[in-house]
């Protein structure tokens, strides 16, 4: 699979799509632009965000925001409250497990099931 072959089917911003897994882990590609997620957290998993290309603000609470950039790779942990927003397309690669809630407990419009994921 090409990684970068993998965004031209996604038509929509904030709406993962699974493209592979790996033991108890879901692969996912997904596009952002604007500031449609909401602070949220994955009460018991981590998440591995690698940004493919464009750049990605990261803000986490009690930490100073940061700017992730093309080729970087980031894990937030567990519990964390966490959003993600781009002034510009950003095309993100996600690794997480299973489990793991789109916007955590907090339910908005841009939340997505596994299934709407697949």
């Amino acid at each position: 699979m090409n990684v970068s072959d993998a965004f031209l089917v996604l038509n929509n911003y904030f709406s993962p799509k699974i493209v592979g897994e790996v033991n108890d882990h879901y692969i996912k590609v997904v596009k952002i632009k604007g500031q449609e997620v909401p602070w949220h957290n994955h009460e018991n998993e981590d998440e591995l965000f690698y940004i493919i290309e464009g750049q990605l603000l990261m803000e986490m609470e009690n930490r100073l925001a940061f700017t992730m950039k093309k080729g970087d790779l980031f894990v937030v942990k567990k519990g964390t409250n966490h959003r993600v927003s781009s002034k510009e397309e950003c095309q993100i690669m996600l690794i997480e497990p299973k489990t793991t809630e789109h916007t955590g407990k907090v339910k908005s419009a841009i939340s997505k099931s596994i299934e709407e994921q697949l």
